[in-house]
């Protein structure tokens, strides 16, 4: 299970109340090492899901969202609280799975039932999908090991997790994004996998 480090963020939030207060704050001595005040510095950036329209597919669409979850540390997908507007759109219709991104983290997900029918399976469709929204392109062909491989890696692949090579290109594309130093997102360019 992949478990997000705490941000440093709460005691600084707390210092300022304290001292907005009138309190006095103390910072308490760390005890977290170097490297993980490092790790840490950088929080995920929340990204809100409207599943919605997905239909049938809306528990797979959960699921691929989770599977993101645990496998980066820079993006955290979550179901849109009820009367907002989301940053992810998924949709199901009949045609082939395939997804729009306008920015990073920002667009519209296609839960094509024509691949279902075919017999691929429903979660990786979701997270390859979502792969696409995180900035990933499609690797084809490819192996059933590569998320991003999609259809070339057959009806028999039903592995929904991303590789190593593709959570570390999810995690440079969010960090290069806060830094100001990332390449600019695929805007309006329709992935049809």
């Amino acid at each position: 299970m992949h478990v997000r480090k705490p941000t440093i963020g709460l005691a600084a939030v707390l210092t300022v109340t304290f001292s907005l207060m009138g309190g006095q704050a103390v910072a308490a001595p760390s005890t977290t090492a170097p490297s993980e005040v490092a790790d840490s510095a950088v929080a995920a950036r929340v990204f809100t899901y409207d599943a919605s329209g997905s239909a049938e597919f809306k528990s797979a669409v959960d699921r691929g969202a989770a599977i993101w979850n645990e496998s980066v540390d820079a993006v955290e997908l979550r179901p849109v609280a009820a009367g907002q507007r989301a940053n992810i759109r998924v949709l199901a219709d009949n045609g082939w799975p395939r997804a729009l991104p306008t920015t990073l983290g920002n667009g519209t997900v296609y839960i094509g039932r024509q691949a279902v029918d075919q017999g691929y399976n429903t979660i990786r469709i979701s997270s390859h999908e979502l792969g696409h929204i995180l900035g990933l392109p499609d690797r084809k062909p490819g192996p059933c090991s590569s998320l991003m491989s999609g259809s070339t890696a057959g009806t028999a692949c039903t592995n929904p997790y991303p590789n190593t090579v593709e959570k570390a290109e999810v995690e440079d594309n969010f960090s290069s994004a806060l830094a100001g130093t990332g390449e600019a997102a695929r805007s309006g360019v329709m992935i049809v996998d």
